[in-house]
Order: structure tokens, then C-alpha cells, then sequence
């Protein structure tokens, strides 16, 4: 499967929201391809570089699929995208335009693992947390009761390294990866009521 790429200083995770400011040509262009055939592109950790101009990437990204766009006040595109499924990069080509096209692997999904029941009071937080955070996090499904769900969310907005944010996307084990945000909530936020 071939996707147009966007590199970024950001993680996404299936289920996640992803709110973006479009300035590039090339970006717009890309957009506005996606908008008009239903189409997904790929979101990509930048290694080394910068969002504007040439940058190296993480291997392991996340599908997007645009849900809502508008034109700003200021002449950009805003566009709201949401993850899908996770990928793997398998390689790239530049475009004349500067655009690069992965050719990506689509890694399977989670199944669903109950949250267990030590774990249930970091739901309760997450469901405060969503609800502070407003309009980006309004229309999401809620799935307070799946493991891996729960971790997305959490690792998608803890004040955690990006690098870390990444090592928790690659890490398709969502009992590990509940451990990991355990232990990350915990150094945020102190004791969260389990043993």
C-alpha cells in the first residue's frame, strides 16, 4: 500500500484525534487529495530534522483519516484527522513537489483486553481528563473499558517525551504498554489507588 507521508514532532495512535495547521503547497495539495477520495495518509515521529524541509522518521506510524476542515482566519488550513491503524514503513520516494510516498505495511490491530480491575481508577481520571480537554476529544468513542484504549488516550496527552510516546506506539502488547502509563501517571500525578 502506497500513502502520502507526514512527518512530524508528534505521535499519533489509532483512535486518536490529530488537529492540524496546513501551510506547505504541499501539505495543502495532500489534503486536499485525501479530502477528495476518502483517502489516508500516514503520520510519521521525525527523528532528525523539522516539520518544514527534509526530515528523517521513526519507522513505525499511525493512519490518518481526515474527519473535519476549515479555512482559518488567517488564510490556513485547519484539518482535523483521526488515527487509524498502525503502520510500518517499508520505504519512500520524494516527489517532484517535495511530498514523500511511503510504501507502508498496515500492522494487525489490538484485540480488545478488558481494563482490569486494579487499573479502573486511571478510567476514571482518563473520563475527567477527556472531559476537561473539550471539543478535540468530544466525539470520540469512549472506550473506558478496554486496556488498550485507555493507554492511547493517556500516552497521547501525558507530558511524557516524544521518544517515549513512540516506544509505547511500537509496543503492540497493550498490557505492557498499561504498565508503562501506569508507571508514567504515577510520576505526573503521584499514587493513582492501585497496589
Amino acid at each position: 500500500m502506497q500513502v502520502p507521508l507526514f512527518p512530524l514532532n508528534t505521535v499519533l495512535f489509532p483512535g486518536g484525534p490529530l488537529p492540524l495547521r496546513i501551510f506547505e503547497t504541499r501539505y495543502v495539495d495532500m489534503i486536499g487529495n485525501c479530502i477528495k477520495h476518502d483517502a489516508p495518509f500516514g503520520v510519521l515521529l521525525i527523528r532528525e530534522g523539522g516539520e518544514v524541509g527534509r526530515a528523517t522518521t521513526y519507522d513505525i506510524g499511525t493512519l490518518a483519516r481526515i474527519v473535519d476542515w476549515y479555512q482559518g482566519s488567517d488564510g490556513l488550513l485547519g484539518v482535523t484527522a483521526r488515527g487509524e491503524h498502525r503502520f510500518r514503513l517499508i520505504s519512500s520516494r520524494c516527489e517532484l513537489d517535495g511530498l514523500s510516498i511511503g510504501e507502508i505495511e498496515v500492522l494487525p490491530g489490538e484485540e480488545d483486553i478488558p481494563l482490569p480491575e486494579k487499573y479502573r481508577p486511571m478510567a476514571k481520571i482518563l473520563a475527567g481528563v477527556l472531559d476537561d480537554l473539550g471539543r478535540l476529544y468530544e466525539d470520540l468513542e469512549r472506550r473506558l473499558d478496554d486496556a488498550g484504549w485507555v493507554t492511547n488516550r493517556f500516552v497521547e496527552i501525558l507530558p511524557i517525551d516524544l521518544e517515549e510516546k513512540q516506544q509505547c506506539l511500537e509496543q503492540s502488547d497493550p498490557g505492557e504498554r498499561l504498565r508503562l502509563v501506569h508507571d508514567a501517571l504515577r510520576k505526573v500525578r503521584g499514587p493513582i489507588g492501585t497496589a
